[in-house]
């Protein structure tokens, strides 16, 4: 795949493309980009999808916190994965957001980046006010010389949606949601000093710092993960709350026990891969009844991966 910044020139053959956010690349955009890669294997033409760096709705309203299933650099290599032939960055900002649907398909789609097929996601609008719908673009298209096609939508008993995986991630259900998302679940950081609570009981956990910062954090809980640091996968269970029993205050922590590893991990990268939701979170009477939970988390996730 070969990705097109906002002042990178594509070549002046015709392509066929889709447009989005994908948000989280599931497989309900998957299915969307094979209609546009078949369509374009069809014409003898090259694959595109325009998707935007920053969530729209971020650029017209600056207090919006979008929740985010990827971010920038993941969407990138989870659209790398699908097979297109291009990506193309488009910046919105404020002028694009004002523009037509006829005006975003002449000056952009057609002037800028020579598409020649459209494929529109079955529920998907775009222009001011996404006023406009198929039938406008189709009209549209068969003024500028661009052929509108609405895709299939996936043949699922699921509702295949960004919104619906967050909810999934929210109530611990990471299992559906990599079943919808087509991989596990992951979140990214910088491992930062901790309270060291962990070393003294037995278990020492390395505290992650998310790099992206509207990433979706799952349900508070213990989780069984796959842990990659430095290019080596290690077992493991990850912790997200609270910590009540500490009486830790509305600090949220994100504490990962790596299973065999001896060294330090300060300062490195990590990346956390779920794998399952052990159990909530959990306040208990004392340290030493925390302590014994923890054993019996411990001896569960190695239980559940041994059988994975």
């Amino acid at each position: 795949m070969q990705l097109i910044k906002q002042n990178d020139q594509l070549d002046k053959q015709p392509v066929v493309a889709t447009i989005g956010f994908f948000d989280g690349v599931h497989l309900g955009h998957r299915y969307l980009i094979k209609q546009v890669n078949d369509k374009a294997s069809s014409l003898n033409l090259r694959s595109a999808v325009i998707t935007f760096p920053i969530h729209p709705r971020k650029v017209l309203h600056k207090d919006y916190q979008p929740a985010l299933l990827c971010g920038f650099d993941e969407k990138i290599e989870r659209l790398a994965s699908t097979d297109i032939d291009y990506c193309i960055c488009l910046d919105f900002t404020i002028e694009i957001s004002k523009m037509s649907a006829y005006q975003f398909m002449k000056e952009i789609l057609k002037d800028r980046f020579n598409v020649n097929t459209l494929v529109i996601g079955y529920d998907h609008r775009f222009g001011h006010n996404r006023e406009d719908g198929f039938a406008d673009y189709k009209r549209y298209g068969e003024e500028l010389g661009i052929n509108v096609v609405e895709a299939k939508e996936l043949p699922s008993e699921d509702h295949v949606s960004s919104s619906h995986i967050r909810r999934l991630l929210g109530e611990g259900n990471v299992t559906k949601a990599a079943e919808l998302l087509s991989y596990n679940y992951t979140i990214s950081g910088k491992i930062v000093e901790g309270f060291k609570v962990g070393r003294t009981i037995g278990f020492p956990t390395a505290n992650i710092e998310v790099w992206e910062t509207y990433k979706v954090i799952p349900s508070f809980g213990v989780y069984a993960v796959y842990v990659h640091v430095e290019g080596n996968r290690y077992e493991g269970m990850l912790y997200i709350g609270k910590r009540p029993t500490l009486h830790n205050g509305d600090n949220i922590s994100i504490e990962v026990n790596l299973f065999d590893f001896d060294g330090d991990l300060y300062n490195k990268e990590l990346t956390a891969e779920f794998l399952e939701f052990m159990r909530p979170d959990v306040k208990f009477s004392d340290l030493e009844t925390l302590k014994e939970q923890i054993r019996k988390d411990k001896e569960n996730v190695v239980a559940y991966l041994k059988d994975l």
